[in-house]
């Protein structure tokens, strides 16, 4: 008989403490009166493929306004197995990858080679910078999108604002929660730069709510754990009969902190069905 690791029962069953210690907290987060007003997206949230609880976060904002053409682009996406749009692709969506890193966009390669093989997925391996990312998208796409996500760690404010081929419906962007609002700090752009796991990154979200309202967007909201941002274009919700999302759309009034212990599990660990 093989004999088991001893220490595999330890690490399962800190990872099981975890799990149910941040369900805790995110409950009990979810009571309090912040959260209350029903237009709020955070209990909304849950994690599919997203890193947290992206996924369903996304989920409701298209169960407000809508879904259109079932598109996306995202850049920063991993293994493809831990990302923002992985859920939408599952659902029949159809969209464009970007990821930096070569050995990760191997690995998507051979992980969605029947989602590219049908033209429902194109991924490119390169390093994204405000000056080439309307190449990179054009090849694929050009127009409204439903979705947008951007997340490299670094010059994503920078990028976003260079963006000019698309016209995303919905943009989820990082944000870095150390800054609150009214605090508004934007990294100066460095084409070659690679995060170092320090608090130069990014930007904080009275920084990039300010850039969306300059882009037409408006804020809609930020997950629990207070990594990424949420925005609809401005006359997506102009249209409908009654505001869908919070008032006021304020970085002060949608700012979520930084709280990276907050651990969101699915069940097994991911392999895509897509194959």
């Amino acid at each position: 008989m093989e004999k088991m690791n001893p220490f595999t029962g330890i690490k399962n069953r800190i990872r099981t403490n975890a799990i149910l210690l941040g369900d805790l907290l995110r409950s009990t987060l979810l009571n309090s009166p912040r959260y209350h007003d029903a237009s709020r997206l955070e209990p909304y949230g849950f994690k599919v493929y997203s890193q947290n609880d992206e996924d369903g976060i996304i989920q409701e904002i298209f169960n407000r306004i809508g879904i259109t053409s079932k598109t996306f682009v995202e850049f920063g996406v991993g293994d493809g197995l831990e990302n923002n749009t992985a859920y939408l692709l599952m659902q029949g969506w159809k969209g464009y990858w970007i990821e930096s890193d070569s050995a990760l966009a191997a690995r998507i390669k051979d992980t969605y080679k029947r989602a590219i093989n049908r033209s429902q997925l194109s991924i490119d391996k390169s390093f994204v910078t405000k000056n080439n990312i309307n190449s990179l998208i054009s090849k694929y796409f050009t127009g409204e999108i439903d979705l947008l996500s951007i997340d490299i760690d670094g010059n994503d404010y920078h990028v976003w604002k260079s963006i000019e081929c698309i016209n995303p419906r919905v943009v989820v962007i990082e944000y870095n929660a150390k800054f609150p609002p009214p605090c508004s700090v934007i990294m100066e752009y460095d084409e070659n730069y690679c995060w170092d796991w320090s608090d130069k990154m990014g930007v904080s979200l009275q920084a990039v709510t300010d850039l969306g309202e300059s882009l037409g967007y408006q804020l809609v909201g930020t997950n629990l754990n207070g990594v990424n941002a949420f925005f609809v274009r401005k006359d997506i919700i102009l249209q409908k009969e009654k505001n869908l999302f919070p008032l006021p759309a304020t970085a002060e009034n949608l700012y979520n902190p930084a709280r990276y212990y907050l651990i969101f599990s699915n069940g097994f660990p991911a392999k895509h069905f897509l194959g």
